[in-house]
């Protein structure tokens, strides 16, 4: 079932409850209307037959019966007939011979008037007295006009009904459709949004209703997938880029000494360039595998309560192993009552400060790095400054992208893939990383981590 057919069969159901409901709500209040009415009718009939069979002035009954039968105002078939307190017929106008009840004739009597339906006819019941005795007082008559006014009634709101819901059908599909045609227009417009075809938009004309809410994040989704899909190609091509540099340098150095005939000196000097290339071929390989695995395991991976400063201290102590000649400076803010301590991955925490102060190591031009950890009740937050050279506000602003190189990098090894792991496993720990030029020329990277369950 469509859309359309739903919410026209939704509309006509909403429209015939509500119409059934008040025309039966109609009807009923009319004929509680007419009831009481009638009611009043035949109480006012039996009033006035006991009043003047009881007047002073004798009226005999027979004379009573024809001024009843004639009377302009006289009911259809009425009926009027007088009990003793014997509970004995001492009047009777009609023609009918049926009898009334005891049961009835009493409860007339306790409750001092009485109205009830019995064969077809209406029928009311009350205590008149006369000379301190009570004598019962019975009207009954058939309302055939107001009962020919109920079913003209009856028969106007049933086929008022049947038009307006008919009408109701065939506006509200009418109007589903047009409501509809907005989202029909989405529709053909996403069949023609693919791969190739990615900067195609769906159009917005008002924003403020829900299929303008839907384009407006619609379009947005397409933003983030076109925004990966370039992500996406930009890192195949420079991860492309970046492998066949290595392989191809390789190749070609066991080439050059299969054909030469070099002393073993030369072959071993060889070996080694093939062995730093094949390192530097091996670091790449791991890091692009981190970089991808972060997002596609990232459910998986297990957070403990790490102290962040041992780390840091495990991480200088590998860095000064491997550059000698750098200087490593950490400074802490003191506050006895708060503890370094986040929960964390220890290996991704591991990587992303070997990657930054690995950055500081081959960038500064002093050789010194300046860690600073400031440490209060929500937050761990650390700096890791160098001197470096000039960096332009561009550069600066892309500086996280895969493969992005600055202008600085020239004849320094890397491949522009360890900043943009360290900023995924800062965000995996609910963390935020930021790159700025402060004073003099320094770079100096923001890092920190909330103090709460990095897993929740």
């Amino acid at each position: 079932m469509t859309i359309r057919t739903k919410m026209t069969v939704l509309f006509s159901g909403i429209v015939t409850v509500l119409l059934i409901g008040f025309c039966i709500i109609i009807y009923f209040l009319s004929e509680i209307y007419r009831q009481t009415e009638y009611k009043t009718r035949l109480r006012q009939e039996a009033l006035t037959a006991a009043t003047i069979l009881f007047n002073n002035e004798e009226v005999s009954p027979d004379l009573l019966k024809l001024l009843a039968r004639n009377h302009m105002t006289v009911l259809d078939r009425e009926e009027i007939v007088l009990f003793n307190t014997k509970n004995q017929i001492i009047y009777k106008s009609g023609l009918e011979n049926k009898q009334i009840n005891t049961t009835i004739i009493n409860d007339i009597r306790i409750n001092r008037e009485k109205f009830w339906n019995q064969d077809n006819k209406e029928k009311f019941g009350m205590v008149f007295k006369n000379k301190n005795q009570e004598y019962i007082v019975i009207a009954s008559a058939v309302d055939a006009y107001g009962l020919s006014k109920q079913q003209n009634l009856a028969l106007l709101l049933a086929c008022g009904s049947l038009m307006v819901i008919l009408i109701s059908a065939i506006l509200g599909r009418f109007f589903a459709r047009g409501l509809l045609i907005p989202m029909q227009q989405m529709i053909r417009r996403i069949d023609n949004i693919n791969a190739s075809e990615l900067n195609l938009r769906l159009h917005q004309q008002n924003e403020k209703d829900e299929l303008g809410q839907l384009s407006s994040r619609f379009n947005e989704m397409l933003d983030r997938l076109q925004k990966a899909f370039m992500l996406q190609r930009s890192f195949v091509s420079h991860a492309s880029h970046e492998l066949r540099t290595p392989l191809t340098a390789i190749t070609g150095q066991i080439q050059v000494s299969l054909l030469a005939n070099d002393n073993e000196h030369d072959l071993r000097l060889m070996a080694k360039s093939v062995l730093e290339d094949v390192n530097q071929l091996n670091k790449l390989t791991n890091n692009l595998l981190d970089l991808t695995s972060i997002d596609t395991e990232k459910n998986n991976i297990k957070f403990t309560l790490l102290n962040l400063l041992d780390v840091l201290l495990q991480v200088k102590t590998e860095i000064i192993k491997k550059y000698e000649n750098i200087n490593i400076l950490i400074s802490i803010e003191e506050n006895e009552d708060y503890i370094p301590e986040i929960y964390a991955n220890e290996s991704l925490i591991y990587t992303a400060f070997i990657n930054l102060m690995e950055n500081g190591a081959k960038f500064s031009i002093d050789a010194n790095i300046y860690i600073k950890m400031k440490i209060s009740k929500e937050q761990v937050i650390l700096k890791f400054q160098n001197k470096t050279k000039p960096v332009s506000d561009i550069e600066l602003l892309h500086i996280f992208e895969p493969f992005m190189r600055g202008s600085n990098s020239k004849n320094t090894k890397g491949h522009g893939v360890g900043l943009p792991l360290t900023m995924r496993i800062v965000q995996l720990h609910n963390g935020a990383l930021n790159a700025t030029i402060i004073d003099d020329g320094i770079i100096e990277f923001t890092l920190s981590y909330n103090k709460v369950s990095s897993s929740g």
